[in-house]
């Protein structure tokens, strides 16, 4: 059926070709868009296929008809919504309405118009043509547009688009500052430039978000990433960013609570991916709260279940020690106990070690340690409280640790005063290798406390 009237035929074309009115029926049926056509006495003169798809009335009811009267508009709004049309005849550009048409079966549909003026070969106006959808899929896209704006300029979370190739496409500003780069310089970059742990995981993720699709809850994902130091910043090692510019680069362990979604060309019969697009949330410091508070409870059940292991041991000095092994779990890796036989100057022997050397405290004939001036132990005595310390480097462990008088391969060390009843007994140190990480403040607590009972139970032993 032919989506507009013919007011004459013409075989100019030839006899096997369409005249001018076929082709634009073709046109105008081959568009996503609901168009229309009046002529300057308000005639429908053309329809096509999407406008049938939105109100139900054919080309072949619709076009001859004298305006929306009557049929696709009710009664009481024909006159006005006839007259909204027809004024596009005379006013330049585009006309935007919103009027509510009727559909075939009777139902309402709410629709934005754009008209405009059509004009006859002497310039003068000769009808109207009408572009119309339905206003909510009108303000969907709206919608969609504004959503995208949003997520890439206000989101208060990374927003990034990733290509197939695992690249960012685009990024946001929120994103961009987490990445410890500019909006522009992280795009068609390896995430691996960007990230220097973690990236594997991630990678893996998107992947897998390309071929299967969307996880079904968000994941977190702990990344490593690079942001330039302020000159004079100290970086993850102490050292300060030299030169006159950023200074350098630190090292930023960071949790990413991480949301996929898959994208695939809306314009495509079959779906073709056209990246992921990853939303995700900086978690750290709510992690490492959760982590903390787990640690806590974990070493306050360690020092319950020591102190019920230790009621259990006739002998103090074994007491002691079932203190430090019980201490040792998830803390460290070495232990030693150095008591004081001088405090002027400070001298120490070592009473006990552990899981390497003598697993019981020895409060008599114990070994003498020759510990230089400034070594932590002896700091740890003058000053009667915690000290913390660490090779300077990976290379540096194995000298650091005999120099020491350490177990091989320590690293990170953390000294705590024996005391009991105002009297300075020793000191115990626990010692972390370089696959850990150093003692922090929180740590030199939870020794503080370990070292309390083992004081304890050496001023026992005599």
């Amino acid at each position: 059926m032919s989506a507009s009237r013919r007011s004459g035929t013409t075989d100019e074309l030839g006899p096997d070709e369409p005249d001018g009115a076929d082709l634009l029926a073709a046109l105008l049926d081959g568009m996503d868009a609901a168009l229309c056509a009046f002529d300057a006495d308000g005639v429908v003169t053309h329809w096509n296929r999407e406008a049938q798809r939105i109100l139900g009335w054919s080309a072949a009811e619709a076009v001859g008809r004298q305006g929306f009267a009557g049929w696709a508009v009710r009664p009481a709004d024909a006159e006005e919504i006839q007259e909204r049309l027809l004024a596009a005849m005379h006013a330049s550009g585009r006309q935007v309405h919103e009027f509510a048409l009727v559909t075939k079966e009777g139902g309402r549909v709410l629709v934005r118009t754009q008209s405009a003026a059509v004009r006859g070969t002497d310039g003068k106006p000769a009808g109207v043509y009408c572009a119309f959808s339905e206003v909510h899929a009108q303000i969907d896209l709206e919608r969609s547009i504004a959503l995208s704006e949003a997520l890439f300029e206000d989101a208060a979370w990374g927003v990034v688009l990733v290509d197939a190739d695992l690249r960012p496409a685009v990024v946001n500003a929120h994103a961009a500052r987490a990445l410890g780069a500019g909006r522009t310089t992280v795009l068609g970059r390896p995430l691996g430039e960007l990230i220097s742990q973690g990236v594997e995981e991630l990678e893996a993720a998107l992947a897998h978000v390309l071929s299967e699709g969307a996880p079904p809850s968000p994941m977190e994902v702990w990344v490593t990433v690079r942001v330039p130091t302020e000159r004079g910043e100290r970086s993850e090692k102490g050292q300060r960013g030299a030169g006159s510019g950023s200074g350098g680069v630190r090292q930023e362990r960071r949790c990413w609570r991480s949301g996929f979604v898959r994208l695939a060309s809306p314009l495509a019969e079959e779906p073709v991916p056209l990246g992921v697009g990853w939303l995700f949330q900086d978690v750290t410091e709510a992690k490492q709260t959760e982590q903390e508070a787990a640690q806590l409870r974990f070493r306050a059940h360690q020092l319950h279940r020591a102190a019920r292991a230790a009621a259990e041991c006739e002998d103090p000095a074994e007491a002691a020690t079932v203190h430090l092994d019980f201490a040792l779990a998830g803390f460290a890796d070495h232990a030693v106990v150095d008591l004081l036989v001088s405090e002027e100057p400070v001298r120490l022997v070592r009473a006990a070690a552990t899981p390497s050397g003598p697993g019981l405290l020895v409060t008599r004939g114990a070994l003498p340690v020759r510990y230089g001036e400034g070594h932590p132990a002896v700091q740890c005595v003058e000053r009667a409280g915690s000290v913390r310390a660490a090779a300077a480097s990976t290379d540096d462990e194995v000298a650091w640790a005999a120099g020491r008088q350490w177990p091989e391969g320590s690293r990170y060390a953390l000294c705590a005063v024996l005391r009991s009843r105002g009297r300075t007994l020793g000191v115990v140190t626990f010692l972390r290798g370089g696959s850990r990480v150093r003692f922090e403040r929180s740590d030199a607590m939870y020794a503080e406390s370990v070292a309390a009972l083992i004081a304890g139970a050496v001023d026992l032993a005599g």
